[in-house]
């Protein structure tokens, strides 16, 4: 349990980092968060955690990234933030987002590549971590927004399966894809975050020897060819793999990776526009240029084709719980690049769109780098449903890269 001094020391620095790194959108004051601290017992007692500013919480104030919801104050707090205060963490603060968590860059820096992007739109719950500021954030995803800014960023992120951690009082942008996602220091850290986070629904598996795991490498992907750098980091990757002494095995991604990738733009959008419908039709205005125009060019996106779309994600989910025959994981880049010089852009989400629509959990784990030396995160990718198979081979990963 953290002490009142400690405490104040751990808001003392959040604070004087947070002047130029800008990771958060509020953050508590001493004395509320000596009283909380007080009260909190469970398993995460005495951790501090970030939650990305589109969870409700009635305590701090959440304005989903849009000038639209300047100091608002919602009634209730998000589930997930429930959870977490009945597991003993304390929420030290609201993490900065991108704009209703699209694609309008945040304010925040990243600490690990000076500089460059930290990724959307956790870039806050990202960066917290990465500068050391809180062990423990909550993030989304909905394309790639948990696990391409860990990549940015050097740290872990987890995307579980759908319903894993709840998005009740979430800002919905895709009801259908968005999901909750958490960011840690490592891969032990998070399976004691997501055990805590989701009621003992994902347990940590008995370890495993490295030579126990099969992990598929694919040959191809139906969303581009590997940079440079995502081939330097897939190189480590795999090597490191090898000498720990787990089998890596080439494969074919199967129709319904692709199948999965092609309808996430089209249930994204048409849902997008009627999640903001209100924000639409009465401060549209006080949209970025990048959202509205996002948004505009959804209303076109017909019922037809939004029906289409989903019937295409129910059949690619169902294929893809059959899995890949032999393969225990996949092995993929977190993302398709190292983080972006600059802050016009937060990336893009191309190496998780796919996984986020077939609900399959994915952990990504830091430890390689880019050809520019920058941080180019892996990502482990297990079948639907099977989370503690994710973590579990995540574990294996990261002291592989470590040992290497």
């Amino acid at each position: 349990m953290a002490t009142q001094s400690s405490l104040a020391e751990a808001l003392a620095k959040i604070r004087a980092a947070d002047l130029d790194l800008k990771a958060f959108a509020s953050l508590r004051d001493d004395a509320s968060a000596v009283a909380l601290a007080s009260r909190l017992t469970g398993p995460l007692a005495g951790q501090l955690v970030a939650v990305k500013d589109i969870f409700d919480t009635a305590d701090l104030p959440t304005c989903y990234g849009s000038p639209i919801y300047a100091g608002h104050r919602p009634a209730s707090d998000a589930a997930i933030v429930g959870i977490l205060r009945r597991a003993g963490a304390l929420v030290i603060g609201k993490s900065a987002t991108t704009e209703f968590a699209y694609l309008e860059p945040a304010p925040t820096r990243n600490p690990a590549a000076p500089g460059c992007t930290p990724g959307g739109s956790s870039a806050g719950s990202a960066a917290a971590v990465a500068a050391g500021l809180v062990p423990l954030a909550v993030g989304s995803q909905t394309g790639g927004s948990t696990i391409r800014p860990a990549s940015y960023c050097g740290v872990v992120g987890f995307k579980p399966s759908f319903d894993v951690l709840p998005t009740a009082g979430m800002k919905c942008f895709s009801w259908s894809l968005d999901t909750v996602g958490l960011f840690a220091r490592s891969v032990r850290e998070m399976a004691a975050f997501a055990q805590a986070a989701s009621g003992n629904r994902v347990i940590a598996q008995a370890p495993r020897e490295p030579g126990a795991w099969v992990v598929g490498v694919p040959d191809s992907y139906p969303w581009g060819e590997l940079s440079a750098s995502a081939r330097e980091a897939m190189g480590r990757g795999v090597e490191s793999l090898r000498q720990a002494g787990a089998r890596v095995a080439h494969c074919t991604l199967p129709s319904w990776a692709a199948d999965a990738f092609t309808a996430h733009d089209i249930v994204q959008g048409w849902e997008s526009v009627r999640s903001l419908a209100r924000e639409m039709d009465t401060a549209a205005d006080r949209f970025s240029p990048l959202l509205r125009e996002y948004l505009n060019a959804s209303l076109r996106i017909s019922d037809e084709a939004y029906a289409k779309a989903q019937a295409v994600s129910a059949r690619a989910r169902a294929q893809c719980g059959e899995w890949l025959a032999g393969i225990d994981v996949l092995l993929t880049p977190s993302a398709p690049d190292e983080p972006p010089v600059g802050y016009a852009t937060t990336g893009t989400s191309t190496f998780n769109r796919a996984w986020t629509l077939l609900s399959a959990p994915c952990v990504g784990v830091p430890g390689a780098v880019g050809v520019n030396g920058r941080p180019m995160g892996l990502q482990i990718v297990a079948p639907p449903g099977r989370d503690d198979v994710c973590l579990a081979a995540g574990a294996v990963l990261e002291r592989a890269l470590q040992a290497a």
